[in-house]
């Protein structure tokens, strides 16, 4: 399994990014999913996923509720991660994640996924 996440960048407060997570090597449907970010000193937080149900159904952290948005596509073996509405605190690398065998009450918990993307760095001016 390989993911490569894309769409970092400098922003201004108020503004969008889009990042992808292009995987190799699985199946949407049998592995859970995850976006986490992790900024400078703090540890590595839950942003959104997918249970590997490999229904619609995502799970967000509350700060992410209302601005960030994920999506996947499985034609394209992709996953999103549509950021509108971005604030400073935002600030961080996002990573994503994917695992077989996790389950759904532990999608919040990074140390449950066996696999990383290189992660993309988001940058918010203020």
């Amino acid at each position: 399994v390989q993911l490569q996440a894309s769409g970092g960048g400098l922003v201004q407060a108020g503004g969008s990014l889009r990042l992808s997570c292009a995987a190799s090597g699985l199946t949407f449907s049998s592995y859970a999913m995850g976006w986490f970010r992790q900024a400078p000193g703090k540890e590595r937080e839950f942003v959104a996923g997918f249970n590997r149900s490999g229904g619609s159904r995502a799970l967000y952290a509350d700060f992410a509720k209302g601005r960030f948005t994920i999506s996947r596509d499985s034609a394209k073996n992709t996953m999103y991660l549509q950021m509108n509405s971005l604030k400073p605190e935002d600030t961080a690398v996002y990573h994503c994640s994917a695992d077989r065998s996790i389950i759904l009450s532990r999608l919040r918990d990074a140390r449950g996924y066996h696999f990383w993307g290189q992660g993309t760095q988001v940058t918010v001016s203020s």
